[in-house]
């Protein structure tokens, strides 16, 4: 799906892309669609992994740390 936006950018980074467009007989618009998906793949493949990991187990954490009484949390998780 492609989704039409406003563009702002510097003049001379503009002529820049504009002279690509020219050179290669194409759009404005196919060039900066190029240079926005070629931004986007380079985001995406440097873009910080969630440091979370995935847990299993017969109860939750919360319930553990309640039923664990040396734990600090367990006076608080029981009312």
């Amino acid at each position: 799906m492609i989704r039409r936006t406003t563009l702002s950018a510097d003049s001379a980074d503009l002529a820049v892309i504009e002279a690509e467009a020219r050179r290669r007989g194409v759009s404005l618009a196919t060039v900066l669609k190029e240079v926005v998906a070629e931004a986007a793949k380079t985001r995406r493949a440097t873009a910080p992994q969630p440091r979370w990991g995935v847990f299993e187990g017969e109860r939750d954490l919360a319930q553990r740390a309640a039923d664990d009484e040396g734990s600090p949390a367990a006076s608080r998780l029981r009312s």
